[in-house]
């Protein structure tokens, strides 16, 4: 068994599938089927969009060809993408140098506005669907399958259109010297799952060894830095793949909207998260502190986000959740506004907004489309309240489906990491 075999062998999935009976699975569908109407989320695609997508998916070598001279052709730079073992498309990749004097850090996005764009039937039903719903087991997407998961993948091997956050950052602060964000042309080298990318840090002699250890040292700096500027950072054990992939999609995110925001003077779809108000945040830190064996430093009160950070490091495992849950309760809901307003909070960012996954939310696709056009949709306001309200749709979708799962027995976290399998009456075994 090769390395990165034995790396998947001893996760969830390795396990199997969650096996429940026919009666069980007419239950679960029955009740999707309730919440998809109550929360007015479309579960199927109008024959006219999946026409579409269909038809965008014909002839994409020679288009391709075609686009290579009106862009940044990439294809040379050593990339690859890092997901979840059970992603079935891959909408972001890396790229990675230290040069003498900087870090050059690329992030590649699929170009979904290529294929997706206010013209198309595709347009109109994202914006109705406004974000991929993933449930347990199920998953509703904004973009058809067809597309998102073949010409919209950035798959190894093979030349695919993508849009480039290229960042040029000081060795010292990290902080960017240099943004450019293009269209390119990129063939990704090889598609890492987390474990996978946990494996090659270990080995020397893996490939992509190299890459993965320099990224991580840049990804973990940022992340300490984040830290000391006072973002709140709730999952404090989050592993060396996980940070890598999130601190270098925060720097493109964060990266796109600064460029469009002060450099072009443009407005985008911002990600806005207002503060608790201080007697809220009292009431958290209160909470924490009455804990069993939890103390929030003395150093830390004066900034909430950092003593919460200072006492999630120190805290038992045994307490991290309630920790966790007395923060998100005095926490207001992020939106989407055309306004930067206000920053993002918890990030403690003054400007932010989404980019790095077009294939699964409208944010970062209406984000792609103002980059590109250098101009912001008519209905932007209205764009960004539809987002916001889907989001929050969704979020309650997913929690009352799975609060059903552990009602009829089924453990949530089981079936989201194992997915499920109908046996005959009889051979069904639920995992609990």
């Amino acid at each position: 068994m090769s390395d990165d075999a034995q790396a998947e062998a001893g996760t969830a999935e390795g396990q199997g599938p969650v096996e429940i009976s026919e009666d069980l699975a007419r239950h679960l569908e029955n009740k999707r089927e309730e919440l998809f109407e109550k929360f007015e989320i479309p579960d199927g695609f109008p024959p006219e969009v999946l026409e579409e997508a269909e038809e965008r998916t014909d002839g994409v070598e020679a288009e391709i060809q075609d686009e290579i001279d009106e862009r940044e052709d990439l294809r040379d730079l050593t990339t690859w993408t890092t997901d979840p073992i059970d992603a079935q498309d891959f909408d972001d990749a890396i790229s990675i140098e230290e040069r003498e004097d900087e870090y050059v850090l690329w992030v590649h996005i699929a170009d979904v506005t290529h294929y997706v764009n206010p013209d198309t039937a595709m347009w109109d039903s994202a914006v109705q669907r406004s974000n991929t719903v993933y449930l347990p087991g199920y998953t509703i997407h904004m973009l058809p399958p067809v597309l998102a998961e073949t010409v919209c993948s950035l798959v190894p091997n093979e030349d695919r259109l993508a849009h480039t956050v290229e960042m040029h950052l000081d060795k010292e602060t990290l902080s960017y010297e240099n943004i450019e964000i293009y269209k390119s042309v990129i063939e990704s080298d090889e598609r890492l799952t987390y474990s996978q990318a946990e494996n090659r840090l270990e080995d020397p002699d893996a490939p992509l060894h190299e890459e993965n250890k320099l990224v991580h040292q840049v990804a973990d700096r940022m992340h300490e830095i984040r830290k000391e500027d006072g973002s709140l950072v709730l999952n404090p054990a989050r592993d060396r793949a996980h940070t890598i992939i999130e601190e270098c999609m925060l720097k493109a995110n964060k990266a796109v909207t600064h460029e469009l925001m002060w450099n072009r003077g443009v407005s985008a779809m911002y990600r806005v998260h207002p503060q608790p108000s201080p007697d809220e945040w009292s009431e958290a830190l209160q909470e924490i502190q009455d804990l069993d064996g939890v103390s929030i430093p003395g150093s830390a009160w004066d900034d909430p986000r950092k003593a919460v950070n200072a006492t999630l490091e120190e805290a038992p495992a045994r307490q991290l959740d309630k920790i966790q849950w007395a923060v998100m309760k005095v926490m207001p809901r992020a939106k989407y506004m055309d306004d930067p307003f206000g920053g993002h909070h918890a990030l403690n960012f003054e400007i932010y907004g989404h980019f790095t996954s077009p294939i699964r939310r409208l944010s970062d696709l209406i984000n792609h489309w103002i980059v590109y056009q250098n101009d912001v949709p008519e209905n932007l306001v209205e764009l960004c309240d539809r987002a916001s309200d889907k989001q929050k749709d969704a979020e309650q979708c997913e929690r009352e489906y799975k609060n059903f799962l552990q009602e009829v027995g089924l453990d949530p976290m089981a079936v989201n990491n194992r997915g499920i399998e109908v046996v005959e009456e009889g051979e069904a075994e639920k995992t609990l």
